[in-house]
């Protein structure tokens, strides 16, 4: 018989913990929220710098990913695993926060008041550029550099405060019996936080209208920065609560339940991609994150180009991005609480194409609108609305609602689909796909749209988004495919194993 708690009407879909439960729950969403209140600040930040530095631009984006973040990843990655033979997990966990806070502390108050000092002139940034044009967004990072080393870091903390820290902390501290029921209540307090994070950024910018610019950006980034020191504490002081209270307390933490966990398997890259030609089905389901970060990068990189052609100062930027963020978390929400039951009512196969289908749709109807701009702006300044501000609102729409489906349908189907098969070809499998797909799917946009810089010198993210468009569509129907021929494996394992 099923130990399983059973909760019934909004409570199950709300709040379905226990009362004893509370305890560990209610921290533990604290954490979170906390994680990525400064996950939000953080993304929104680092894009209104380099959106506005001198010389860089959304192309400078692919180049920052791929020779920045990546290689970060790799060292800082590396120094954790070496950590982790010497420290304990609560101490590499603090240590690991400690450094970022201790970077934004010196960013905030040392490197960014002095960055006209510190970084290469806007003439020298010019005029090398015109001396090497296929290399100026490489040139205009390099004399940008701590916004570039700000960028890494922002872009890191989501993949280690949130994807290795938060989610180690979790799987180690929540039981297997509430995972089920806790995880996806984690998901929407993580909106609740992107929220308030977003609009925190508007409230400061609009309190700061009557500054100028230049005085106005400065407040911001102080502000900003303390905000993101004091959550970053708070995130240690919740961490160390929990250590101290919860992890002692053995109706709440039984180490040896949480020890049954299994292992999460790594692949290399090259064994992930032997895994994927050893089996049709995994071949099929590696596409599915592959497709997904190719194409959204696609649309997101445009999106910022027509961002910052829109708003011209960093502040506006920020004050835009944060109701972005806003947005965005709102309808990710939402579409979570009805993904959860539209994987309960529907197809496999329907819930799976929700995602491809509307990020063809969204994406098209973004690229159309975008290269269409001439032809409609007679039709537009009629209605006293500007072409650029119809391609930017309407990106916001389409891309909230592209990210909302990931959430809410994407992600659990694709876990779904690992569950008809074997053990040994389930844990490899899910180890290729997040390895190649992952991977691939993250740095495939980026070697993508470098290659038309690099070849071009007069390339731009506009004169490019034709052959983007051809290619969101084309990625976008592969995706299709690829879900209509995994369903088919899919019902045939679940058919062979009664399920």
């Amino acid at each position: 018989m099923s130990n399983e708690i059973k909760f019934s009407g909004l409570r199950a879909c709300f709040w379905p913990i226990t009362a004893h439960e509370s305890k560990k729950i209610i921290p533990l969403a604290s954490l979170m929220f906390f994680v990525l209140f400064n996950y939000t600040i953080l993304r929104d930040i680092k894009d209104s710098l380099i959106l506005t530095a001198p010389g860089c631009g959304s192309e400078s984006f692919s180049f920052l990913k791929l020779w920045g973040t990546l290689p970060f990843a790799i060292i800082i990655m590396g120094l954790y695993s070496k950590a982790s033979l010497v420290l304990s997990r609560p101490n590499l966990f603090r240590a690991t926060v400690i450094m970022f806070v201790t970077f934004f502390t010196v960013f905030g108050f040392v490197i960014f008041p002095n960055a006209d000092i510190l970084h290469a002139s806007p003439e020298w940034i010019t005029t090398t550029a015109h001396q090497y044009p296929n290399f100026r967004y490489v040139i205009a990072l390099v004399g940008n550099w701590s916004y570039s080393l700000f960028f890494i870091f922002a872009e890191l903390w989501g993949n280690i405060a949130l994807s290795v820290l938060f989610w180690q902390f979790a799987n180690e501290i929540t039981k297997i019996s509430e995972a089920r029921r806790v995880y996806p209540l984690l998901g929407l307090i993580a909106n609740v936080g992107g929220f308030l994070a977003g609009q925190g950024l508007v409230v400061l910018a609009k309190s700061t209208k009557h500054l100028p610019e230049a005085d106005r950006w400065a407040y911001s980034m102080k502000w900003v920065i303390l905000a993101l020191v004091i959550c970053a504490c708070t995130v240690l002081y919740i961490h160390h609560w929990i250590v101290t209270r919860i992890m002692t307390d053995a109706t709440l933490y039984d180490p040896d339940t949480q020890g049954a966990k299994k292992k999460k398997v790594k692949l290399s890259f090259m064994q992930g991609m032997k895994a994927v030609f050893s089996s049709q089905y995994i071949g099929f389901l590696v596409i599915l994150p592959l497709a997904y970060g190719i194409t959204i990068n696609f649309v997101e990189a445009t999106f910022k180009n027509q961002v910052k052609i829109m708003f011209k100062t960093p502040t506006d930027i920020m004050e835009f991005y944060g109701n972005y963020s806003s947005i965005t978390s709102t309808v990710t929400a939402v579409l979570m609480i009805i993904g959860a039951n539209l994987t309960r009512l529907f197809s496999w196969r329907f819930c799976a194409l929700a995602t491809p289908v509307m990020t063809l749709v969204a994406g098209s109807l973004f690229f159309a609108i975008l290269l269409l701009q001439e032809k409609t702006s007679c039709v537009l300044s009629s209605l006293a609305i500007s072409p650029i501000t119809i391609s930017v609102y309407l990106g916001v729409a389409l891309i909230a609602l592209s990210k909302g489906t990931k959430y809410a349908l994407f992600d659990p189907t694709k876990e779904m689909a690992y569950i008809p098969l074997d053990d040994d070809l389930r844990t490899q499998g899910k180890a290729a796909v997040d390895g190649v797909g992952g991977r691939l799917g993250k740095s495939g946009s980026g070697i993508i749209q470098q290659t038309f810089f690099l070849v071009s010198a007069t390339a731009t993210q506009m004169s490019i988004a034709p052959y983007l468009a051809m290619l969101l569509v084309g990625f976008c129907l592969i995706w299709i495919i690829s879900v209509s021929k995994l369903s088919v494996l899919f019902e045939k394992a679940r058919a062979e194993k009664n399920m």
